[in-house]
């Protein structure tokens, strides 16, 4: 069945990166930052690259955070994406950055042990749960990532990845779910979460 599938164009996302990987699925989605559209969408990715404090501060621009709270159909977020869905990110140093609010959690800077950051490239996910968002992918897959800061591991954690701490790599409470890594750049994997995203019922 033709689904409706709108990525929210944030103003500093890696939109193009995205919509490449859907319609390699044979998946067409559109762009927009009208409300009533994204309202309309059976289905809506939120993507991010960049600072919390850009993306929330064009968020608020566009006048876009009101109606992503109240969303009521299958929503991803993908790595900053997934991150503005917490509570509140501690990027920046004059203090938190009030986030979406969507999922329960804060984004921290990730305490790697000695380890290089931005936590930059392909590594695998543990302690995998079962959901719809996650199936057929285990713990011999790898997934690209390309952050510094994470959202701890609690109830809400899917998947965990682990780069010298453990981190949220899956999250999910409801019909919001977020993905820290970018599976528009993770293969085979991350086509695969794409469409089980696409399969979900709403």
């Amino acid at each position: 069945m033709k689904q409706d599938i709108v990525i929210v164009n944030t103003g500093c996302a890696n939109i193009a990166s995205v919509r490449y990987a859907f319609e390699r699925l044979a998946v067409a989605v559109s762009v927009s930052d009208d409300p009533a559209r994204i309202n309309r969408a059976d289905k809506v990715i939120l993507p991010g690259v960049g600072s919390a404090q850009a993306a929330m501060t064009s968020l608020h621009q566009k006048g876009l955070v009101e109606p992503l709270q109240q969303l009521t159909q299958p929503v991803l977020g993908v790595c900053l994406g997934m991150q503005m869905m917490v509570d509140a990110s501690a990027e920046s140093r004059d203090g938190d950055i009030p986030c979406l609010g969507l999922i329960p959690g804060r984004v921290e800077r990730l305490q790697a042990e000695g380890l290089r950051l931005p936590h930059m490239g392909w590594n695998t996910l543990s302690d995998i749960a079962e959901h719809p968002l996650l199936h057929g992918i285990d713990e011999q897959q790898y997934f690209y990532f390309v952050h510094s800061f994470g959202v701890a591991v609690s109830d809400t954690t899917l998947a965990r990845g682990n780069y010298g701490q453990p981190f949220a790599a899956v999250i999910a409470k409801g019909n919001f779910m977020g993905a820290q890594f970018h599976p528009e750049r993770s293969g085979r994997a991350g086509a695969r979460l794409l469409k089980n995203f696409v399969e979900l019922v709403n």
